[in-house]
């Protein structure tokens, strides 16, 4: 039985997680993150920026799967909002440190520190600290962005490269000659465009991607999607043509059409084999990704703005090379159907490729530890840690491990949607139903 549980990152995974684990009356637990001002919030929620909004309606935010309006009756009572609001992304992180404010006690204990070993007792922290437990749970979310090809940040000039858009402020130093590369064109190059204007850079944006393929809006008024409980008769390989047949059935359109699959993606990438899944994400991830994700319609008549005033560009290329300069960078670049290389001058790069999760490339201290000992291995396509279907780490050797599990989106491999509040909530609620050997426990007085 489990008594304690060490769980390993403060954000949004980890901090449901803890929630959980106190409603249902489960074991102690500690809660540790690098920053204590992250706690409850992680990256996704720490943003500042009210320009940065959810890209979800609050109607479908609740932390709980068992209280669907959780959320929604928070925001009215603090902030006057309604289901149909897409709020900005701090207050969600305000609603989430109010949420674990709530139902704290004494069962669950909060630390700060850099947890770099997993040992048979517990944990052990990099200045040597050990914290005691029977289960250790990885909620460390994403890894930070690789480095594309062509780019070797130690040839370039302090600044001139971001690697990583959260640890820096991209318009530092810049004016309004300058330009700015985004490698990237979903939803993190458009988070560092907005985070540009709104610091007042008046100079112009790149975004560049293979495809050059930006996230669509949301659009009011649509008709709600009609929920599938089947799964569609095609494989992944055949979803496009499946979903445009829908399309043209739906009221709502393609956006009802893609929500539809909500309760059945999983299902889906689960029902499909190691050779369906890599031929998706090599040929249709990027479509389905800017169809998925989409955004806020405040946010993209903003970004539309800054393109009719020509501040923004997306463009469809590749990245060749990347020199340093007297003035910045001379970025070498391939547009896409295209052979000659064609020269752009920026004075800085961001990358904006978004999160990774691939072990085998890691600096991680903790994860590549576990990983140089076969304590956890990458998932098949290695888009993250390989884990069974109650979120328990599986070994190098492919045994599956009784007291160390990993939730959140390290868990995509398996799971394929595992990065929006619905599937997160789910599978935190499951775990914590598991660990606290719990049949089911309302949300009363929350």
């Amino acid at each position: 039985m489990t008594e304690h549980v060490a769980i390993v990152g403060g954000g949004f995974s980890g901090t449901l997680l803890a929630i959980n684990l106190l409603r249902f009356g489960g074991p102690t637990a500690t809660l540790i993150d690098r920053s204590a001002e992250r706690i409850a919030r992680g990256v996704a929620y720490s943003a500042t920026d009210p320009a940065h909004l959810l890209n979800v309606r609050a109607a479908g935010m609740s932390a709980f799967p068992d209280d669907a309006d959780h959320f929604v009756r928070w925001l009215a009572a603090r902030h006057g909002g309604a289901a149909a609001s897409f709020v900005p992304r701090l207050l969600y992180g305000e609603y989430l440190a109010e949420t674990l404010a709530a139902v704290r006690d004494d069962r669950l204990t909060l630390c700060t520190g850099d947890v770099r070993a997993v040992t048979d007792a517990g944990v052990r922290l990099a200045d040597g600290r050990a914290i005691a437990a029977d289960m250790v749970v990885l909620a460390t979310g994403n890894l930070p962005p690789h480095t594309p090809p062509g780019i070797d940040p130690a040839a370039l000039p302090e600044g001139r490269y971001l690697d990583d858009p959260w640890r820096a402020d991209p318009a530092r130093g810049l004016d309004a000659e300058d330009r700015v590369l985004l490698l990237g064109t979903g939803l993190t190059a458009i988070d560092v465009a907005l985070q540009l204007d709104a610091s007042g850079f008046e100079g112009r944006i790149v975004a560049l991607s293979r495809r050059g393929l930006r996230p669509h809006r949301h659009v009011e008024g649509t008709a709600p999607a009609r929920l599938r409980t089947d799964l569609p008769g095609v494989p992944l390989s055949g979803l496009v043509g499946d979903l445009r047949d829908q399309a043209a059935a739906e009221p709502g359109g393609w956006r009802a059409a893609v929500d539809s699959l909500r309760p059945v993606t999983q299902r889906l990438w689960g029902a499909s084999d190691r050779a369906t899944r890599a031929r998706f994400l090599r040929h249709l991830r990027p479509f389905w990704d800017v169809h998925r994700h989409r955004l806020a319609p405040a946010v993209a008549d903003r970004i539309d703005a800054m393109v009719a005033a020509g501040r923004l560009r997306f463009v469809a290329g590749k990245v060749a090379g990347a020199a340093a300069t007297a003035p910045g960078v001379d970025l070498s670049w391939r547009p896409r159907h295209a052979e000659a290389i064609r020269h752009m001058a920026v004075a800085r790069i961001v990358n904006c490729t978004g999160p990774q999760g691939d072990l085998t490339r890691t600096d991680d201290p903790l994860l590549a530890g576990l990983a140089g000992k076969g304590a956890i291995r990458p998932d098949a396509l290695r888009l993250g840690i390989d884990v069974d279907a109650q979120s328990r780490v599986i070994d190098a050797s492919g045994a599956v491990s009784d007291r160390l599990c990993c939730i959140g989106p390290m868990t995509r491999g398996g799971l394929w949607e595992v990065v929006a509040v619905p599937d997160l909530r789910r599978q935190t609620w499951d775990l914590a139903r598991r660990l606290s050997h719990a049949q089911w426990v309302g949300g009363e007085g929350l």
